[in-house]
């Protein structure tokens, strides 16, 4: 496989380290959950890739090889603006006449067609981030970056966007932030927990279907998620 993404160092906050050295590398076409606590600096990694501002001193490198496209665990959307709006925000802010017949395509494909003229106050949370993710998709970059989209949502519909991502994000390079074990253990084609004392691959051995999450009830997915708790926990 093909690295097409790669953060090598360290970071501090002041005087204190953020998380120790650590050597990040993405391969093209997969699935990589970067799991962990809060505070480790999980999503200081996916911002030095997204090429944002993370308030932390890095020394280190930072190669990204693809277009990325960030979606925040804040659906961020425009509350004057339609779902439609939303989703095209992106290139009407680059002064691009945006292409309306692929919005429609996307509002479809995330289940929101008969609502694409709503403004967001009318929308459920898990529709919100639907939005979200039509509006990620829309920017059609290689790589997206996922900052613990789902972690503000009630368990049905959080499993419901984890299906949803994995089938439309399919064919992307993919790096979903998460301090979940059940989320990273449903869709990660790697495993990588960062703590206090850097960065960890955990084996993956229950294959992926393309465009499928793994199910949330199987007996080795409940093995494989027990075991990322307790490399949390350890």
């Amino acid at each position: 496989m093909t690295v097409v993404a790669r953060v090598s160092g360290q970071a501090w906050v002041g005087d204190e380290p953020l998380f120790a050295p650590i050597d990040l590398q993405l391969e093209a076409g997969d699935w990589n959950c970067l799991l962990g606590p809060s505070g480790v600096g999980k999503s200081t990694v996916l911002r030095l890739l997204a090429g944002l501002e993370t308030g932390v001193r890095f020394e280190g490198l930072v190669e990204c090889d693809l277009p990325v496209a960030l979606m925040a665990q804040d659906p961020g959307l425009i509350p004057w603006l339609d779902i439609t709006g939303n989703v095209t925000l992106g290139a009407r802010l680059r002064g691009e006449t945006p292409d309306l017949a692929r919005a429609a395509e996307l509002i479809a494909a995330v289940g929101l067609a008969d609502r694409a003229g709503h403004m967001p106050d009318r929308l459920s949370g898990g529709q919100r981030q639907r939005v979200a993710l039509a509006r990620t998709l829309f920017e059609d970059r290689a790589m997206v970056l996922l900052d613990e989209p789902f972690s503000a949502l009630d368990a049905r519909t959080r499993a419901g966007m984890q299906d949803l991502a994995a089938r439309l994000l399919a064919d992307r390079t993919v790096l979903l932030v998460t301090h979940d074990p059940p989320e990273a253990a449903r869709l990660g084609d790697e495993i990588l927990l960062l703590t206090e004392r850097g960065l960890e691959a955990q084996p993956v051995t229950l294959p992926r279907a393309p465009g499928m999450a793994r199910p949330y009830d199987a007996p080795e997915v409940l093995q494989m998620q027990a075991e990322l708790m307790r490399r949390m926990l350890a």
